[in-house]
């Protein structure tokens, strides 16, 4: 019977479908796929590490998909499918605001639940009050059209997710679970907190309840409290807005009395590093700071028409006959394999702060949301001995990307630049691991506990 259902919800899915439109001619189509596959060629940062024989095969092959595509939100899941390819967390397809207005994760008449990735498993974090005792926080969905929800996944959402690290990507799936058109329709198999089994079959329609359990406070853009007599806490929420420096400044004199502080960083997804390494002067000694070493591709069309008769013997011995020696055939052949580099100037930022500064023990809680600019102050203060951070690696992509636009209203980015560690290591695509780290558990969560926050206390007690 549930095999029946899952082969009617799919139909009818294919049915909803039909309520986009189909704008988009083939030869739109097929000017949208090669103009990101172009820009992916010419810009993205990363190209060196695509299988560039895979890539122009799937490229070739999606000239013929993308002529064939029902409607323009088909087309533009195809897009996304082979943006996927590339594997960056900035380097992405947009839907027009057309198809996205029509698109829902989390609404469904008369239930609105939100999903996250806690211990792998897909488990409801909120749901609309009135049917929080229905639905517990805490209950995972098991099973969803009849398939497992690892297997739904693979199959109909992480093909269309497009970033690395895997557990960046795992997060995103477990989101994205039940992201689909209004009106689609979903069989669940579901187990309560107490292990209890139940099903639910669900419609993606609005939900006017605006109660939601637990009740989630407005995030402050910096939050401040003390933990313990002697320990401060201070949450750097995001850098996106240069009023969180003047926020911490008011802080500084209260900091002044602090023997031991924590800064948490979990929830801030970036922003500007200039607001980064402003906050990091007043937390150490140090009279310059060395964030990030930046690189970007280079392309000398020269160079690339030169390199093509370069071979990869004459980067050991030199082209002899053109009189080079092997760095100067390299680096013909580099360009001509699209690899010319350039690399950005690396001074190091002077710091001219001229206040008392705060260096104490001092712990960073960092955590998966932390991203971007908030990982330029974790390579900032990478050399503090006084600074330990405790909690789970961090989102693992920063760059700067290029943004452009794509037939029917939709748009592509694609990350430019690369940013490492000053030694050159690589922390995009695998994240900022802490030095101490505590994932948070289902038993946390439905405890309550900030496992991480916890850990930090503790640690710095004992300091």
């Amino acid at each position: 019977m549930r095999n029946i259902l899952f082969v009617f919800f799919i139909l009818l899915s294919n049915f909803l479908f039909g309520q986009f439109s189909n704008d988009l001619t083939q030869a739109d189509k097929i000017f949208g796929l090669s103009k990101f596959w172009q820009e992916v060629n010419y810009n993205f940062v990363y190209l060196d590490k695509v299988d560039k024989q895979a890539w122009e095969s799937e490229y070739i092959k999606l000239i013929n998909e993308v002529q064939t595509t029902e409607n323009d939100y088909e087309y533009y899941r195809l897009l996304q499918k082979f943006c996927r390819f590339l594997k960056d967390g900035h380097t992405n397809i947009y839907f027009p605001e057309s198809i996205q207005s029509m698109l829902n994760r989390s609404d469904f008449g008369d239930y609105k639940f939100y999903i996250s990735n806690i211990e792998g498993k897909a488990i409801i974090t909120r749901i609309n009050f009135s049917k929080k005792d229905e639905l517990p926080v805490g209950t995972e969905i098991i099973k969803v059209n009849g398939l497992n929800t690892d297997d739904f996944i693979n199959i109909h959402v992480r093909p269309y997710v497009a970033t690395l690290p895997v557990y960046i990507e795992n997060n995103n799936a477990i989101r994205n679970l039940l992201y689909s058109p209004m009106g689609t329709h979903y069989s669940l198999e579901l187990k309560l907190p107490n292990g209890k089994i139940t099903f639910l079959d669900i419609t993606h329609k609005n939900c006017v309840e605006n109660e939601f359990y637990p009740k989630r406070e407005k995030q402050s853009l910096l939050d401040f409290k003390w933990v313990k007599k002697d320990l401060a806490y201070v949450a750097l929420n995001s850098f996106s807005d240069s009023k969180i420096y003047d926020l911490f400044k008011e802080k500084v004199p209260e900091l002044y009395k602090a023997k031991a502080l924590i800064i948490d960083l979990r929830n801030n997804t970036g922003g500007s590093s200039v607001n980064a390494k402003n906050i990091l002067s007043y937390l150490t000694n140090d009279k310059m700071l060395f964030g990030a070493k930046s690189s970007t591709r280079q392309h000398i069309p020269t160079y690339k028409a030169w390199g093509a008769y370069i071979k990869p013997s004459d980067t050991i011995n030199g082209k002899k006959e053109w009189g080079m020696d092997k760095n100067e055939s390299k680096k013909y052949y580099n360009y001509g394999n699209d690899q010319g580099w350039y690399n950005f100037e690396y001074l190091g930022d002077s710091i001219k702060l001229k206040a008392k500064r705060i260096v104490i023990p001092t712990v960073v809680l960092i955590g998966n949301r932390t991203a971007s600019a908030a990982e330029d102050f974790l390579i900032y203060s990478m050399n503090q001995s006084h600074m330990t951070t405790i909690g789970e690696p961090s989102y693992g992509s920063t760059g700067q990307p290029i943004l452009g636009d794509l037939p029917g209203g939709g748009r592509y980015r694609i990350c430019t630049k690369k940013d490492t560690y000053p030694n050159g290591k690589e922390f995009v695509g695998y994240g900022i691991q802490p030095q101490i780290k505590i994932t948070k558990t289902l038993n946390d969560f439905l405890d309550n506990k900030d496992a991480a926050l916890n850990a930090a206390i503790e640690y710095l007690t004992k300091k």
